[in-house]
């Protein structure tokens, strides 16, 4: 945030200081350091755009990297416990996390909770 604030700032100072030099100047002269600006802001929101996909790409590498610790310690979890302790947790789990295929949009019983007021 704080870089792409300064760049902002950049940005319109440089288009500020273009047109300011333009005072007094042919048509022909404003319309270029118009292109100039449009340039100008064109190339920060291209650079803006480059940085917030790089900062998107590393969150997608940590959470596929997050993803594959967690499925592997899952997998690790499934094969130490016993089959009752198996069985115990997934009578605890809503039908639509056990077999989601199987369930229709809209037609999904509610969960059934033990114990407990609903607040």
């Amino acid at each position: 945030q704080g870089i792409c604030n300064r760049n902002i700032d950049q940005t319109l100072l440089s288009i500020l200081l273009l047109f300011h030099s333009a005072s007094g100047a042919s048509v022909v002269a404003i319309d270029n350091k118009i292109e100039q600006a449009m340039d100008l802001v064109k190339n920060h929101l291209m650079y803006a755009v480059r940085e917030e996909v790089e900062v998107l790409k590393e969150q997608i590498k940590e959470l596929l990297e997050k993803n594959s610790q967690l499925e592997r310690e899952n997998s690790l979890l499934k094969t130490l416990a016993s089959p009752e302790q198996l069985e115990k947790f997934q009578s605890r789990l809503p039908a639509e996390v056990l077999c989601p295929e199987e369930q229709s949009p809209g037609a999904a019983a509610p969960a059934q909770h033990s114990g407990g007021s609903a607040v």
